[in-house]
């Protein structure tokens, strides 16, 4: 294995809910990414965020670890849940909801966290 595909997984396995986007929260560089974040958000979520487009490998790793092509992706509790149609469709029925309560705990909706991280190593 790879340094970073140990990083992806790392994030991916670790974190309760992942977002692998284009962009970050705070500048959204893609039109479908923005559409999770807002499923995820209307869902109470709090989520860490990771920026593909800093390296294309990022992106090229990320498709071979979770074998789903596209870019968003969300995963919950290490579970890749699916891309922005997905987790909007989740969110509108309340299906994501049930979800992050059945994996997290009732207590998800906390006080939401967005947080960003990166899986390149430290220069």
């Amino acid at each position: 294995m790879n340094q970073l595909h140990d990083r992806i997984r790392d994030v991916i396995e670790n974190e309760d809910v992942a977002v692998f986007m284009k962009g970050r929260p705070d500048f959204v560089m893609c039109g479908n990414s923005a559409r999770a974040l807002d499923a995820l958000r209307a869902a109470g979520a709090s989520f860490t965020a990771v920026d593909v487009l800093p390296d294309p490998r990022i992106r090229q790793e990320l498709s071979a670890v979770s074998g789903w092509p596209t870019i968003p992706q969300v995963f919950i509790r290490g579970e890749l849940v699916g891309g922005a149609d997905i987790v909007e469709e989740l969110q509108a029925s309340g299906e994501l909801q049930a979800k992050l309560e059945s994996a997290i705990g009732s207590d998800y909706r906390g006080e939401r966290e967005e947080r960003v991280t990166s899986v390149l190593a430290a220069a």
